[in-house]
């Protein structure tokens, strides 16, 4: 390795810990605010500390999946440039509040979340909903499609675990556009886990499911909400698949306007978030894989996952943070 290289992986291994500050700072903004009913005040102190704490990376960064456009939001925009300038150029992709609706209610799995990989590697995409299937690691490449009926999914999985179908848990979000799924997966024996808000969640949670309990993730959600979690998986090596649901022509313009050619395309982890990828979230609320926020007398404490692509390195990360002026 010459010293190029040296210097290449030294940067990317103190980004790696330096992304967990970003956040720490925004969950723990959002937590002040768990169950006061205001999802808006929530939300824009996520986003207002995690822009601090990112414009202190030295980075060039490049906001693709953020808080909408530049027209809708002040800060976190896509297309936003975050950081010092003086670094790596990457994009980012970004939500400091996944589940503001759970944070509001202080329900579980609030998260703050973000992914950073190489400029040019995660999927520009538009703020429209998107069809998803996704598995953790471990299982050989095709036992899922999208395109196929959820039994033949949910049947396919059970093979490969040698477990019943019964034993699957299908996490899928709580909507009326799902009940036609929900029908069709309880008709096959399994269980489901029905959730409330926050998809990026729902899906890193088929990544570990002896401790989360889930197994597959199906249905549909945001476009960006999928690009956050094919970044996990991608660190983690599990299995996604996507397909933006551009049915009006102004979404079908949108997302042609972004650089997406072919509105049918099916978008594979590896395709929505390539090369080399660092992923974070922090828990704000109490959920399945990450405890939430806690505020002692003299400390405040936090849970942090860190994943890494190339590595396919998982660290967890519980903090007791003792200089609260920092916060």
């Amino acid at each position: 390795m010459n010293m190029a290289q040296n210097i290449a992986a030294g940067l990317d291994r103190i980004l790696t810990m330096e992304v967990v500050r970003v956040t720490e700072r925004a969950a723990v903004a959002a937590a002040r605010l768990r169950g006061r009913g205001d999802e808006k005040a929530a939300d824009q102190v996520a986003v207002d500390a995690m822009r601090q704490e990112l414009n202190r990376l030295a980075i060039k960064g490049t906001v693709v999946i953020g808080e909408g456009e530049r027209d809708e939001a002040p800060m976190l925009y896509i297309g936003e440039e975050v950081g010092t300038g003086k670094g790596p150029a990457v994009d980012i992709a970004l939500d400091p509040l996944e589940g503001t609706t759970i944070c509001a209610k202080n329900l579980p799995n609030a998260l703050a979340v973000i992914a950073i990989a190489e400029k040019g590697s995660l999927l520009f995409a538009p703020d429209v909903y998107m069809d998803k299937i996704a598995i953790g690691p471990g299982y050989a490449e095709g036992i899922i499609d999208i395109d196929a009926p959820p039994a033949e999914n949910i049947a396919n999985l059970a093979k490969a675990k040698s477990v019943a179908v019964s034993d699957i848990t299908a996490c899928i979000l709580d909507r009326p556009r799902h009940t036609k799924l929900i029908d069709a997966v309880r008709a096959t024996g399994a269980a489901i886990r029905l959730i409330g808000d926050g998809d990026v969640a729902g899906v890193i949670h088929t990544t570990d499911p002896e401790e989360t309990g889930i197994d597959i993730y199906l249905g549909t959600g945001g476009a960006p909400e999928g690009v956050l979690a094919a970044a996990a998986l991608r660190c983690t090596g599990g299995q996604m698949q996507g397909r933006l649901i551009l049915d009006t022509p102004e979404k079908a313009a949108r997302a042609a306007k972004m650089g997406i050619s072919d509105p049918k395309r099916v978008y594979r982890a590896q395709d929505m978030a390539r090369g080399d990828v660092l992923f974070a979230a922090t828990g704000v609320t109490d959920g399945n894989l990450l405890d939430g926020v806690k505020f002692g007398r003299t400390f405040i404490t936090t849970h942090t996952i860190v994943l890494r692509s190339s590595s396919r390195t998982v660290r967890e990360i519980k903090a007791r943070h003792q200089d609260l002026e920092k916060f």
